[in-house]
């Protein structure tokens, strides 16, 4: 576990959460926030984050959608700890269980409304090796791609939906692996500015889905060209989602 002088206490959704997370581990930045802002959640529906980290993510769609049943899985007890922490911190109720998506805890085999999850970044034998072992483990892919999928599949109920955010490198593996049990599926592209190419993706099924595969415009992140002093120049879109905790206008048929 860590100790509180390995933790730093940051601000999210503009200060509305208050989020413990490891100075030298793993850190949560825009990704899982853009994350739960993509969820079409609404009060009283129950959502399932795999791999929840400290967990940002499910904390920014609780505060949003009032009301959920929310649950994350984590396999490193030390940010499973951080999660509940953060939890009860922010007076938001989350359901935090240790384990591996492929071999899912006894206590989440059970239907869920919506799956979301924000899968390593790396692919195994990708990239730099982080010197965290925390942040390694959650940033490079051990458990492939196609794994977390069929794992978020079979908690999803009938007409349930997947959410996904990933570097867009591995958008083939990700649609390869929506076999025929999902559908409607949305592509939404993460430009950090206009012009330049999408690193980041935000991709939606829905389990039993039947309508057509949607490319959806690029989202922008930030105004202008190219980054200039200190200012972040969020376009207001951007700023509404990650200081407010906006919501992406996604809709799945």
């Amino acid at each position: 576990m860590f100790s509180p002088d390995e933790l730093t206490d940051d601000g999210f959704l503009g200060g509305r959460l208050r989020v413990l997370q490891p100075r030298r581990g793993y850190r949560a930045a825009t990704d899982p926030v853009l994350l739960a802002a993509a969820v079409p959640a609404v009060a009283g529906q129950s959502v399932l984050e795999l791999g929840c980290g400290a967990g940002v993510a499910s904390l920014c769609l609780g505060w949003r959608v009032p009301g959920l049943r929310l649950a994350g899985l984590e396999l490193q007890p030390a940010y499973a700890a951080l999660a509940r922490e953060n939890a009860l911190r922010n007076d938001l109720a989350l359901e935090v269980v240790e384990g591996d998506l492929t071999a899912m805890p006894s206590g989440l085999r059970r239907s869920f409304d919506h799956v979301i999850a924000n899968p390593p970044y790396y692919p195994a034998g990708g990239g730099t090796r982080a010197a965290d072992a925390g942040r390694e483990r959650a940033m490079r892919e051990a458990t492939p791609l196609p794994l977390w999928i069929e794992a978020a599949v079979r908690r999803l109920a009938p007409r349930g939906i997947l959410s996904l955010i990933l570097g867009a490198d591995r958008l083939p593996d990700a649609l390869s692996a929506l076999d025929v049990r999902m559908g409607s599926t949305v592509l939404l592209p993460l430009q950090a500015r206009e012009g330049r190419a999408a690193k980041r993706i935000i991709l939606q099924s829905r389990k039993g889905g039947r309508a057509a595969f949607r490319l959806l415009p690029p989202f922008i992140l930030h105004e202008g060209a190219r980054h200039e002093g200190d200012r972040e120049a969020f376009t207001p879109v951007a700023a509404h989602i990650l200081r407010n905790g906006g919501e992406f206008p996604l809709r799945l048929s």
